[in-house]
């Protein structure tokens, strides 16, 4: 299976040069501003135009109305056979997805949480027999490093990923810090594009278990 994964495109998505592949993620932050139904449409009409057999959406910190107007949000996704993960799992040819928008609290944006217990209790939902995790957010230590000094991944979705153990660990939110990395049988990746300065991630899933970035990304623009 040939992943082709993105995230923090925040409406910039048509600059992007898109690879062909068998599945298309979007780790979150469609939206910019996130408050408008048409910057969602906007983006759901570009992701329903790409090849792509099946796409897969998890919100971000941008991505307001799946919080404000979550009924008509996934409406608008759903219209165009695009799958929308929320704390929910999905399966494509027998390799199955887990997709959660939670990320620890900062500066009040959508589905932030205060670390410790309530993300804890949202991680502990991801099931124990996933094989691509697509969290918003980083864990804690991989790929989690901007500007501001330390670390901003969480230690309890790090915590949660070394229980379960997926093939695959997609995520985006943190904008400098994107690439792939190999960490107790998961592969890791902060698939970025940073408002589509970063090309796209892709990444091949084989039936042996073996995991490989195929094209490594490149500027967009």
């Amino acid at each position: 299976m040939r992943i082709v994964a993105v995230a923090d495109t925040h409406t910039y998505h048509h600059e992007l040069v898109v690879p062909e592949g068998d599945v298309f993620v979007h780790a979150g932050d469609l939206c910019r501003r996130g408050k408008s139904l048409e910057e969602l449409r906007n983006a759901a009409d570009w992701l329903y135009a790409l090849p792509h057999r099946v796409k897969i959406v998890v919100a971000g910190n941008h991505d307001w109305m799946f919080l404000d107007e979550p009924e008509r949000a996934r409406a608008v996704l759903a219209d165009r056979g695009i799958r929308y993960l929320q704390d929910s799992g999905t399966e494509i040819d027998g390799v199955t997805f887990w997709g959660s928008p939670w990320q620890p609290e900062f500066n009040e944006w959508a589905f932030n949480l205060p670390r410790g217990r309530l993300l804890a209790e949202k991680w502990a939902l991801i099931p124990e027999n996933v094989d691509v995790l697509v969290t918003h957010g980083p864990p804690l230590g991989i790929g989690d490093t901007n500007a501001v000094p330390g670390r901003h991944g969480c230690a309890d979705l790090l915590a949660r990923v070394r229980q379960v153990r997926p093939r695959l660990h997609l995520f985006g939110h943190i904008h400098q810090d994107g690439g792939l990395w190999h960490r107790d049988g998961t592969c890791f990746a902060n698939v970025t594009t940073w408002e589509c300065e970063r090309g796209p991630t892709v990444i091949q899933l084989e039936p042996s278990g073996a995991v490989g970035e195929i094209v490594p990304p490149a500027r967009s623009r």
